[in-house]
């Protein structure tokens, strides 16, 4: 059998970045696009690099090629202007849909995050969290893109018949540390994160999916229930970092985008 090959959009980012080393596999394949320079291939590491842009067609048709799956991080991972952010992060998500379906790729997974739901109150989720499928209340030019990325994604996997799973990120780094104290509760862990990226690669004939992308955080105002559906479970806590955190996770699922202006780089 052939080795599963799977195509990483912005793979030089943060996430792209943390899931590099954890996704490998001794039957996997992992196609890396970014326009930024990535670091070489390590000796057997099954790597293919790739310079190209999402807003490229003939660079995601080329990319896509014979690719078993997709995962896709490219675009914005921060308030932008509009202009930017209707580019790369929408119209950048379409051009990279309408490639993967022509190549034929049939599983996709597709980043969003917690600021397409951002001005949700913490407060109103029930006892087992913010059900993954909450209506958008974005935050952000940033956060409507987000809630745009899940709607492609929604109309790809019913006109199409693609296995869409899509990805409410809460915030992905190696530690909850750079956000202060709403990272006790959006924290997803990086080994988290690839739990998570194999549980979307492997379910059988998910359709579309929203899911929330978190650890289970004791704190966490997200519900698990939908991605633990797909086969994820969760091994990590952003409580252990508690005690070097303080203050009050804030009212709003967003955090600060919630008050930062619009259109201009935003803080975590």
């Amino acid at each position: 059998m052939s080795a599963q090959r799977v195509l990483i959009t912005g793979a030089a980012g943060v996430v792209g970045t943390l899931m590099r080393p954890r996704l490998r596999r001794p039957d996997r394949v992992l196609r890396l696009l970014d326009l930024a320079e990535q670091p070489a291939a390590e000796p057997g590491e099954a790597v293919e690099l790739v310079t190209g842009s999402v807003t490229d067609p003939a660079a995601m048709a080329t990319a896509c090629a014979g690719a078993d799956a997709l995962i896709h991080l490219g675009g914005h991972s921060r308030e932008n202007s509009w202009e930017a952010t209707l580019d790369v992060n929408i119209n950048g998500t379409h051009t990279v849909l309408e490639a993967a379906r022509e190549a034929g790729i049939r599983r996709v997974v597709l980043a969003s995050s917690n600021h397409a739901v951002g001005f949700r109150r913490n407060a109103d989720a029930g006892p087992d969290g913010l059900t993954a499928d909450s209506s958008p209340r974005p935050d952000t030019y940033y956060g409507v893109s987000k809630a745009a990325i899940e709607a492609l994604g929604s109309l790809y996997a019913s006109r199409f018949g693609m296995d869409v799973i899509v990805i409410r990120i809460g915030s992905c780094f190696e530690t909850p540390l750079p956000l202060g104290a709403r990272g006790l509760v959006t924290w997803l862990s990086p080994d988290d994160a690839a739990r998570l990226f194999e549980a979307c690669l492997a379910t059988p004939s998910p359709g579309y999916r929203l899911i929330w992308g978190v650890s289970d955080n004791t704190r966490r105002v997200y519900s698990l229930a939908e991605a633990e559906a797909l086969g994820y479970k969760s091994h990590d806590n952003a409580e252990i970092y508690a005690g070097e955190l303080a203050g009050p996770a804030g009212e709003y699922v967003g955090g600060p985008f919630c008050t930062a202006p619009l259109g201009e780089f935003n803080p975590l």
